[in-house]
């Protein structure tokens, strides 16, 4: 059947707990980042999509029903094009500045001490596996945040891309194939879009900044 589910979103939208409440919901996996610590071979995939050789969406992805999160968000052009029956999900925060310090203080900078090779401790474990696979994980993850922002470290540059990409999202997917969510909307607008009915469980609540920062430091032997 292939993907039911597009997300947009960028990271740190609440991908984490929509990854958890897309598999309860529709009974399959959901591609998201984590993906890769199980599938190190497809950061080469996603490195050669950024360079613009895209792979076979239905047979990359057979299996999952639906993808969140980076680097699969950032195709979400062409993965609703792929998939023209499936919701596109654009996940965002309730501002842009509230999204850039979550950003900031977990995602943005672990990239940047990975862009600089700067481990006190173990290398992560996205790096991990083949020379090869961890080579093609650096670049895809370079591919990845150059695609994203003019400049990492410029708080109002990256807050500009982050408003850029939903204005886009928006503009481009009609809106019967939309949802804009947010992680304090829950199961509601989510079962609502997939005719699905609310399940009588709290909504996943995974990955919070402290959580994220807390890998980090354990990663650094801290």
């Amino acid at each position: 059947m292939g993907l039911r589910v597009v997300g947009a979103g960028f990271p740190r939208t609440g991908t984490t707990s929509l990854k958890a409440a897309l598999e309860r919901l529709l009974g399959e996996p959901c591609y998201h980042m984590r993906e890769l610590f199980e599938r190190p071979d497809d950061a080469a995939v996603w490195r050669d999509a950024h360079a613009g050789t895209m792979p076979d969406w239905h047979r990359f992805l057979a299996g999952y029903a639906a993808g969140v999160d980076w680097p699969l968000s950032q195709f979400w052009r062409e993965l609703s094009a792929a998939f023209p029956d499936a919701l596109v999900l654009l996940s965002r925060r309730e501002s842009a500045e509230r999204w850039y310090q979550s950003m900031d203080r977990t995602v943005l900078e672990g990239a940047r001490r990975l862009m600089r090779g700067d481990f006190a401790g173990a290398r992560p474990p996205l790096l991990a596996g083949t020379p090869e696979q961890a080579r093609a994980m650096e670049e895809m993850i370079r591919a990845m945040f150059g695609g994203a922002f003019d400049d990492p470290h410029d708080r109002d540059k990256v807050i500009a891309a982050y408003e850029r990409h939903l204005a886009e999202v928006r503009a481009t997917i009609p809106a019967h194939r939309l949802l804009e969510w947010q992680p304090a909307d829950g199961w509601g607008p989510l079962c609502a879009a997939l005719d699905l009915p609310v399940p009588d469980e709290p909504f996943p609540h995974e990955n919070t900044t402290a959580d994220m920062r807390a890998r980090m430091r354990e990663l650094d032997g801290r």
